[in-house]
């Protein structure tokens, strides 16, 4: 099973924003993904990130995966399968659709200092756009 740590940032709210994933696969072996993002909320971006760690698992058959995020809003959502904010409902939404083609799927909410590689990413992205 790897590590997937997600993050995503955001430069005002709204404003450009960035996603990070690092993916640690146990054997010495890490991949680094920094995606520039539109204008959007923090929030957004933390989904945001979330898909595309998804995506990315799911292009490279990765499909026993633990995430680990530091947004408990993402943890909630994805534990709970629901959000408050009726405005993220297709985020959850289109997650859960990727989660289910997942053999094995965990994710865990981790503070922010274990999740400095994934935050690192997300900024870098936020310069690149």
């Amino acid at each position: 099973m790897i590590d997937v740590y997600i993050d995503g940032a955001s430069a005002g709210d709204p404003g450009p924003s960035g996603a990070g994933v690092f993916i640690n696969y146990k054997n010495g072996q890490v991949e680094h993904h920094s995606v520039p993002l539109s204008n959007m909320s923090n929030h957004e971006a933390e989904y945001e990130a979330l898909i595309i760690a998804l995506d990315l698992c799911i292009e490279k058959g990765l499909m026993a995966a633990s995430f680990r995020t530091d947004s408990k809003l993402i943890d909630d959502a994805i534990e709970k399968r629901y959000v408050k904010n009726k405005r993220f409902q297709p985020y959850l939404d289109n997650a859960i659709q990727r989660i289910e083609q997942f053999d094995l799927f965990f994710m865990k909410w981790v503070p922010s200092n274990q999740n400095r590689n994934a935050d690192a990413l997300a900024r870098r992205a936020i310069n690149k756009s």
